[in-house]
């Protein structure tokens, strides 16, 4: 099967930058996210579990979807929005507990419904995140650096039938140590905003391109009837976050 062949949904991404990684390596991507894309490019505006049910009548010839990279809301899921949302002044106020555990408890469900899509290889994406207290353990982390990018974020990622993504261009921690995106103190320089949340939310460019070139070639080679070794997980190491070396 050729790769303009094998359909690939990015669900929850309105940038475009997973899904024109993939478009680059020649795989029919779309993205799917309430909001609009900010780049030109195949992308449905909607709720993207409607998407997921129709996935027969959206894809050609009613192949449904091949794969899909997930970037569920981390708003109410990661562990620092968490703590974010607990221990600000007046944030405890203006959303009362009880409303706050409801909402927890429908991105889990949002996030669970991602992770049993009726898709055969699937990767969701998120920062240091519940699910994988609420739902289970993470797979793997990757940190912006393994990639080309001279920052410090974390992110997490559960994959159903993908390898884990291999480091492209391992940084050195800087000599003063600590990250262009951080504070001497390790926190991020991004002040809050309207708009953090979409600075934040966006996949560096070094991860997306990997996501495309290493699952684009096992997409391909599986679909092919070929075998493609996975990397070999210790049980000890699987999903610790890696630490980088010092100039």
């Amino acid at each position: 099967m050729r790769p303009q062949d094998i359909n690939i949904l990015i669900a929850c991404e309105y940038s475009g930058n997973v899904r024109e990684a993939f478009r680059a390596q020649g795989f029919n991507a779309i993205s799917c996210d309430l909001l609009p894309t900010e780049r030109p490019g195949p992308h449905i505006q909607g709720d993207v579990l409607e998407v997921i049910a129709d996935q027969k009548l959206i894809t050609p010839g009613g192949s449904g979807f091949h794969a899909m990279v997930a970037h569920p809301p981390c708003t109410y899921l990661s562990t620092s929005g968490i703590h974010w949302n607990t221990h600000v002044p007046g944030r405890k106020e203006k959303i009362p507990p009880r409303e706050r555990a409801k909402l927890t408890e429908q991105a889990l469900d949002f996030a669970r419904a991602l992770m049993d899509a009726n898709i055969p290889h699937i990767a969701l994406e998120n920062p240091q995140s519940i699910i994988s207290t609420r739902i289970r353990p993470k797979d793997q982390c990757i940190q912006p650096w393994q990639f080309g990018h001279p920052e410090s974020k974390a992110t997490w990622l559960w994959l159903k039938n993908l390898p884990l993504l291999r480091p492209t261009n391992v940084l050195p921690l800087p000599s003063v140590g600590y990250w262009e995106n951080q504070t001497p103190s390790g926190q991020n320089k991004i002040g809050p905003s309207a708009e953090r949340w979409k600075m934040r939310a966006k996949t560096y460019d070094g991860i997306a391109t990997a996501m495309a070139t290493q699952w684009g070639a096992y997409l391909t080679s599986v679909q092919a009837g070929q075998t493609f070794p996975r990397p070999p997980v210790k049980a000890r190491s699987k999903g610790q976050c890696p630490r980088p070396s010092r100039r």
